[in-house]
């Protein structure tokens, strides 16, 4: 089985591999857009693959886990 990369770990190579320094702001901020999406998507599955879904008594428990992601790291 293949291990997956964290958002953290893909953004650090991103980052190697094109040289910070190289880099425009907008390309910066684009790279780490996409690393937060990527943590976002994955602290959600983990939270839906890490609770016992058949004691949950809902009709999709992946919107309970993007619930669980916004109340508990979304900042307003």
């Amino acid at each position: 089985m293949k291990n997956k990369q964290t958002a953290v770990e893909w953004l650090e190579q991103q980052l190697y591999k094109a040289g910070w320094e190289q880099l425009t702001h907008e390309e910066k901020m684009n790279m780490c857009c996409s690393a937060k999406l990527m943590e976002k998507e994955q602290i959600i599955d983990a939270f839906y693959h890490g609770v016992d879904v058949d004691s949950w008594n809902v009709e999709n428990p992946y919107t309970e886990a993007e619930q669980y992601y916004n109340e508990t790291f979304k900042s307003e």
